[in-house]
């Protein structure tokens, strides 16, 4: 594949702007986990608490995912992401200046989701503008602004130790106001775009026994990245005793190596199939965690996840290679209802970790759990791939794809 040819297929300023879009408002949906020692600290939160306040945002970004994709499909990627921008100024403000107790900080934090939802704008806009064979690369792109999680995890315990945890959030409004004015700007709808369907048109994917699958692969793959994003500076420091800033440097290191493999995930998709590199990053996800759940050395768990998160980055490109092969014409709702599962697969996974924390007294329960689901997940992808024919997984593509999926199907 020629780059060349691949930004010349495209919009390259749309690009960048859905990239861009995507990396901020990543950056914020995961600030109240990066911050968690901090707010821990000032109200004396058990495991569960902490693990609790690491998802709310999650879970958050999960319940909006499904209006934005209605949004996305019904007004066009482009606005939706300006009016959600717009709304996410609210939360941000809220935590910085209205947030005397945890109760206040949990509410803030559940409409903080709407900077989650980003997810459900940037990837239909991106995936409307490229032709079938880029769109695990285009997506792979856009879907690296999950690497938004880098930059809180690095830059946000440092500011922290300056202004505090509530001046972080009033902070964060500059670079999401910037965000505000490179989308505008440069973001521009497809001529591709499809005209607004009635309601119930939507959620006809719902019949689909496709639609749930790829929401169950997505929640472990995207779920287990941004659940861990979230929880893994708390984890570092209630583990092994580092401090926080510490604890967000390796987070960070953690959090960047899956971020960049998404597009890594994507262009592998693109290349021997979906199917194919799914299946073996769920075997790869499953032998990582069960490493990580028997709290080896931190040097050798620092390892662990940062490969663990690298084959949750490179899994969230390959479902997202699939989805617009099989929905194309519907992938605006369907980026919301299958980003909405691995948002609620992103709220579970620290809530477990901390609740185990708490009833048994280890976090190896909880990554053992996760190695156990990633286990599952192989066994069912390799069961009902079978049944994927080449009309219904990519009823609209040309020849060259029909022999790649019978190719994994062999």
């Amino acid at each position: 594949m020629r780059i060349k040819d691949f930004f010349k297929s495209g919009h390259p300023p749309t690009l960048f702007a859905s990239f861009f879009y995507f990396d901020i408002s990543f950056m914020v949906w995961v600030l109240m986990g990066v911050l968690g020692v901090y707010i821990a600290k000032d109200f004396g939160l058990s495991a569960t608490q902490k693990g609790l306040m690491a998802a709310i945002p999650i879970l958050g970004g999960s319940l909006v995912r499904i209006p934005l994709g209605l949004l996305v499909d019904s007004i066009g990627p482009k606005r939706t992401g300006i009016l959600a921008q717009l709304i996410v100024f609210l939360p941000i403000t809220g935590i910085w200046l209205f947030a005397p107790h945890f109760n206040a900080v949990l509410l803030y934090g559940l409409f903080l989701g709407i900077a989650g939802g980003s997810f459900a704008v940037a990837l239909p806009l991106t995936s409307r503008w490229y032709p079938p064979k880029y769109q695990g690369m285009a997506l792979g792109i856009a879907g690296a602004g999950n690497s938004g999680t880098v930059l809180a995890s690095l830059f946000a315990p440092r500011l922290a130790e300056i202004v505090g945890w509530h001046g972080v959030f009033g902070l964060a409004l500059l670079p999401v106001l910037l965000t505000l004015l490179v989308f505008t700007f440069l973001a521009k709808e497809s001529p591709e775009q499809p005209s607004p369907k009635k309601m119930s048109a939507y959620f006809s994917v719902l019949r689909e026994a496709d639609t749930f699958w790829f929401c169950f692969f997505y929640s472990i793959t995207f779920g287990g990245f941004v659940g861990l994003a979230s929880f893994l500076g708390i984890f570092f420091h209630d583990q092994y005793g580092l401090s926080k800033v510490m604890a967000g440097n390796i987070t960070a290191l953690c959090v960047f190596a899956g971020s960049f493999a998404r597009p890594v995930g994507g262009v592998l998709a693109d290349k021997f199939g979906g199917i194919r590199i799914l299946s073996a990053l769920f075997g790869l996800i499953a032998a990582l965690m069960l490493g990580v759940s028997l709290l080896p050395p931190v040097i050798v768990t620092t390892g662990l996840l940062c490969l663990g998160m690298a084959c949750l980055g490179m899994g969230n490109g390959s479902v997202f290679q699939l989805v617009p092969l099989r929905f194309r014409k519907e992938i605006g709702v369907m980026t919301g209802i299958v980003g909405a599962a691995g948002g609620l697969g992103g709220f579970f996974l620290p809530t477990a970790l901390g609740f185990l924390k708490d009833n048994i007294g280890s976090y190896s329960a909880g990554f053992l759990v996760f190695a156990g689901t990633s286990f599952g997940a192989l066994i069912l992808l390799r069961i009902i791939q079978r049944g994927w024919s080449f009309s219904r997984l990519v009823p609209e593509m040309p020849q060259i794809f029909e022999e790649k999926i019978e190719t994994v199907n062999e």
